[in-house]
């Protein structure tokens, strides 16, 4: 007696059972994620809000801080800023002590536009070093290397 081996009943080697696919196919994922890392990487410098103000040009390296600081930004009109709230320059110590989470330890940074009249950065600086800050910096943007 013979056998026959090989084809499936004349199939072309196929049962005739459906049989799930093992793969899985990420390319559609693949395509998802590098959508999804366009758009946050063109909406994430979006998302940061302050007073526009030109700061100087410095060749001194970033601080690596852990906590994020008060922020007072001085415009070019002599405008005086507390985070994004505009003040009046009378009132800056007083606001800062009343901001202020550790005390009078609190770093305050001094954002100064670079048009902005030296005077008046100055005189910023000496009300806030007046309320009894001691930790006071000076904000630049770094120097590109040419």
């Amino acid at each position: 007696m013979g056998m026959k081996l090989g084809s499936g009943g004349g199939r072309g080697g196929r049962s005739g059972r459906y049989q799930p696919m093992s793969e899985i196919n990420v390319t559609p994922f693949v395509d998802v994620m590098l959508v999804l890392l366009i758009i946050f990487m063109v909406a994430a410098p979006l998302m940061t809000v302050g007073v526009p103000i030109d700061l100087p040009k410095t060749k001194a390296s970033a601080l690596n801080a852990d906590t994020q600081p008060i922020t007072v930004s001085v415009k070019a009109d002599g405008q005086v800023f507390l985070q994004e709230t505009a003040i009046p320059i009378d009132e800056v110590a007083a606001k800062l002590q009343a901001v202020a989470t550790t005390g009078y330890t609190e770093r305050v940074f001094v954002r100064g536009d670079g048009n902005a009249p030296y005077g008046i950065v100055a005189d910023v600086m000496s009300r806030i070093q007046a309320g009894g800050f001691t930790n006071i910096g000076l904000v630049t943007e770094q120097k590109p290397d040419n």
